[in-house]
C-alpha cells in the first residue's frame, strides 16, 4: 500500500492580492521544473494543510497550495463578501497567470472537485490532467443528502447535536438558520455553531473514527471559516446553474482524469462520481473499498498517490511552451 511522501516544506510563500479586498495564501514547493500541480482545497472554507503536499513525489511536481478567499491563511479570514465560485475560478486563473504557468493538473478533493471541473470545463487550454477525491456535483439533491436527510440517518446522534444550536433560530431551513446564526451579532452562539457544524463534517468525513481529523476541523479559526463560508455557499445553491457540471462534460473531452472515490463517503455519495465518469470517457473512477470522503484514510492515500503516480508517467516531462 502506498503512503505519503515524506514532509517537505516550502521555498516559497506569499500573499496574492486579487481584488475586492482579498488576499489568497499561495505556497510553492517540490521541483520547479517539474510537473505543475494546484491543490484545490475543499469546505468550502476549510483551507489546506501542510499534509497535501505530501500526496505528490516532490522530485516529479511542482506544486502550488493555495487558500481559497476566507479560508485558512487568507485574508480577511471567514470573509463572505465577494466569495462566490466565479470569485475562485477567476482567482485560480490569476494565480496561473502569477506563476507563468502554461498547463497545469489540478488535484481537488470535495468542493475542490467542484471547482477543479468547473475550471477545467472554462479553462481546458490550460489544463493537463485532473485527479478528484469525493466529488460533489453541487446540486441540489447532493446538498439535501448531508443537510436535509440522508447522512443523519448514519449518524443519528451526531445529527441530533449538529441540530441542537439552531433550535431557536429563525429560518426556512437548515442551512438558512446555520447561515443565519453565523452572521448574527452573538459572539459565543456564533462559535458555538461553528464548531457544530465543523464537528457534524468531521463526524461524516473518515472511513474510521478520527479524533486528530475532528481536532481539525473543529479548531475555532478553521471552523468558522469552514461553516460561514460553506453556508453562504450553500443556500446560494454554490452559485451554479442547474447539473452546471454535468450539462457541460463535453468540455473535458481529451483531458486525463482519476477519480478517487471513497466506497462508503458520507458526505458526497459515490453516486456523483460515478454519474461523473459515465459521462467523461476520458476518466478513469477508482471506488475505493474502505475510503470514506477524507483524503488520510489509509486506502485513500493509496489510491491517491497511485493516481499522482500515475498521471507523473502519463505526462512525462512538462513543457509550459506548448
Amino acid at each position: 500500500m502506498k503512503i505519503l511522501y515524506p514532509e517537505i516544506r516550502p521555498y516559497q510563500t506569499e500573499w496574492l492580492s486579487v481584488g475586492d479586498g482579498h488576499e489568497l495564501y499561495l505556497e510553492r514547493c517540490g521541483t520547479p521544473t517539474g510537473i505543475p500541480v494546484l491543490v484545490v482545497h475543499g469546505g468550502p472554507g476549510a483551507g489546506c494543510s501542510d499534509q497535501m503536499r505530501r500526496f505528490f513525489d516532490p522530485e516529479r511536481y511542482h506544486i502550488f497550495i493555495f487558500d481559497q478567499r476566507g479560508a485558512g491563511r487568507s485574508k480577511p479570514h471567514a470573509e463572505i463578501r465577494n466569495n462566490s465560485t466565479v470569485d475562485i475560478i477567476a482567482d485560480i486563473e490569476r494565480i496561473r497567470e502569477h506563476l507563468n504557468v502554461h498547463k497545469w493538473v489540478l488535484f481537488g478533493g470535495s468542493f475542490g472537485a467542484t471547482l477543479s471541473l468547473l475550471y477545467a470545463q472554462q479553462f481546458s487550454q490550460h489544463v493537463c490532467g485532473l485527479i478528484l477525491r469525493g466529488v460533489f456535483l453541487g446540486r441540489q439533491q447532493d446538498l439535501d443528502w448531508l443537510y436535509r436527510q440522508g447522512a443523519g440517518r448514519f449518524f443519528p446522534e451526531e445529527w441530533q447535536a449538529f441540530q441542537a444550536p439552531i433550535d431557536e433560530i429563525e429560518g426556512d431551513t437548515l442551512l438558512h438558520k446555520y447561515y443565519n446564526v453565523l452572521n448574527g451579532e452573538n459572539e459565543l452562539a456564533k462559535v458555538g455553531a461553528a464548531k457544530a457544524w465543523a464537528r457534524w463534517e468531521a463526524a461524516n468525513s473518515s472511513f474510521r473514527p478520527n479524533q486528530s481529523s475532528q481536532n481539525y476541523y473543529t479548531a475555532t479559526h478553521t471552523a468558522l471559516a469552514l461553516a460561514r463560508i460553506s453556508s453562504h455557499f450553500f443556500i446560494n445553491d454554490c452559485f451554479l446553474d442547474t447539473d452546471q457540471i454535468l450539462q457541460n462534460v463535453a468540455k473535458l473531452d481529451g483531458i486525463p482524469g482519476y477519480i478517487v472515490h471513497g466506497r462508503y463517503d458520507m458526505i458526497c455519495p459515490p453516486d456523483q462520481a460515478w454519474e461523473l465518469a459515465e459521462h467523461w470517457p476520458s476518466a478513469e473512477l477508482d471506488l475505493v473499498r474502505e475510503g470514506g470522503h477524507s483524503a488520510f484514510d489509509g486506502a485513500m492515500v493509496d489510491a491517491l498517490v497511485r493516481s499522482t503516480r500515475r498521471l507523473a508517467l502519463r505526462l512525462g516531462s512538462p513543457d509550459n511552451e506548448a
